[in-house]
């Protein structure tokens, strides 16, 4: 596939290295509003001011959207209108209106609209996925799920901070990523309940921690909090909890972990899975050689999702849904009371899959 990349930012730049170092893959151009970072991120591709003229050319098939949130609906939209494939970096958008605006628009153009959630693709998650597929843990009981860093000195621009421009604090955060992987792994999130607080570094609507309940169509309660006031600094892991075991999966450092037993009163047997040579990647170069990776992978699976297979590539709708989960828990904050979700519904006669309105807005 031959690509664009819009924004060369630091999401941006490993975006286009991940191009670069894919088979099968062809980085064509690069824009950013700086022509000295389009630069540094093309190494040898097309370089434009105006985003327009990347996503406009004829031997562009697919275009990655690494702009700052508040620009992904207007990027994206134009994007699928000249018949290109979309990867929008997460958030999708900023608020539910304007992620039913992209998902809506890519199914009017017939192009595939995939969201950045990349954690997808780290090992430890896969592997937590193969021991659900295998059943390992027994029936499932209840999921727990946390992500978190130290605060705003992770966030290098002004528009990640201020909830008008960013639709939220950590939730919309680092706490999308968790959101997607709840779902991922545990199913449909159909109602939420729970808190936000800004006590920490008290920034307007822009939460330093959400804490909350969710339950997914199976009935199972996921135990969530999205963080800015970790203070052993960034991290996530995801727990499931079942009959005959446990389970986690977790970076930074990427470990798993699980406990099984065949049944009351017998032996535990445990399990860690370490990574050791990511862990020595990372100390000498870095934990964007991790992040490269799975962007990788991540554009791989788009041209397979475009070739028919099934791959767990996140799409436009799952950008849309963590969005409302995040506004969810902040409407709940403020009535106190539970919030339903509605779920998706089939209603194209070619079968691509749109949302409901929804409660949402």
């Amino acid at each position: 596939m031959r690509f664009a990349v819009v924004g060369a930012g630091v999401v941006g730049r490993l975006r286009a290295e991940a191009v670069r170092g894919l088979s099968g893959a062809h980085l064509v151009v690069v824009a950013d509003v700086d022509p000295g970072r389009a630069e540094e991120a093309a190494g040898g591709a097309a370089v434009v001011g105006d985003p327009r003229a990347a996503w406009e050319r004829d031997d562009v098939d697919a275009v990655v959207v690494s702009t700052p949130a508040p620009l992904h609906e207007a990027h994206v939209v134009a994007a699928l209108e000249a018949g290109k494939h979309v990867l929008c970096e997460k958030p999708l958008g900023t608020d539910p209106g304007a992620c039913r605006r992209m998902v809506a628009a890519a199914t009017r153009a017939d192009r595939l609209l995939a969201t950045g959630f990349n954690y997808r693709y780290f090992p430890s998650v896969r592997v937590l996925r193969e021991l659900l597929r295998e059943e390992r843990l027994g029936a499932l009981d209840h999921f727990r799920a946390f992500g978190g860093h130290d605060g705003l000195g992770n966030l290098h621009a002004e528009w990640m901070v201020r909830s008008e421009l960013s639709g939220g604090g950590a939730m919309m955060d680092i706490g999308l990523h968790v959101t997607d992987l709840v779902r991922h792994l545990a199913g449909e999130i159909v109602s939420v309940q729970g808190v936000v607080s800004e006590r920490i570094w008290r920034e307007p609507g822009s939460e330093d921690n959400a804490v909350a309940v969710l339950r997914t169509d199976s009935g199972r309660p996921v135990i969530y909090q999205a963080t800015w006031n970790e203070w052993r600094g960034y991290g996530f892991h995801v727990d499931a909890y079942g009959v005959r075991g446990m389970a986690r999966a977790a970076y930074a450092p990427m470990f798993n972990e699980w406990i099984e037993q065949e049944r009351p009163g017998e032996t535990r047997s445990r399990f860690r899975r370490r990574y050791p040579w990511i862990a020595v990647r990372e100390k000498l170069f870095g934990w964007q050689t991790t992040t490269r990776q799975t962007f990788a992978e991540e554009l791989r699976d788009l041209a397979r999702r475009l070739d028919g297979e099934d791959v767990p590539l996140a799409t436009g709708e799952d950008g849309l849904r963590a969005v409302e989960v995040a506004r969810a828990l902040y409407r709940a904050d403020s009535t106190g009371n539970a919030v339903t979700l509605t779920p998706f519904v089939v209603a194209t006669a070619s079968g691509a899959r749109t949302p409901d309105r929804g409660e949402i807005e």
